[in-house]
């Protein structure tokens, strides 16, 4: 009963460890959209025109980014952090939640 109690103890606090990280990574949208402005110079979200960078817009229902890579939360932020092809890198610019918050912000494009 007791090897039961602390399985079950374990599986609690994964789960509730996986849940925080997930909510984390989750961001929020509308901070996105104003941390994205600064983006939004090179970056096209409401027509598929390219600026001086490729069109973001539909960016999570493509299949796969430039790079051939899966879009995916971690690959985008990958790309926010290397920059890139004329795109400085925001690695060491934007903060962790103003990644996550862009991110939130592209899946609603």
């Amino acid at each position: 009963m007791r090897k039961f109690m602390v399985s079950t103890s374990l599986l609690g606090l994964i789960a509730a460890a996986g849940f925080t990280a997930s909510a984390k990574a989750a961001g929020d949208a509308a901070k996105g959209k104003e941390t994205f402005e600064q983006c939004g110079v090179c970056h096209n979200t409401d027509t598929d025109e390219k600026k001086v960078g490729p069109s973001l817009k539909g960016l999570f229902k493509h299949e796969k980014l430039k790079s051939g890579k899966p879009v995916n939360d971690a690959n985008v932020r990958a790309v926010i952090n290397a920059g890139g092809n004329g795109m400085p890198s925001y690695q060491e610019i934007l903060s962790d939640e103003e990644k996550d918050n862009v991110i939130a912000y592209l899946k609603t494009l």
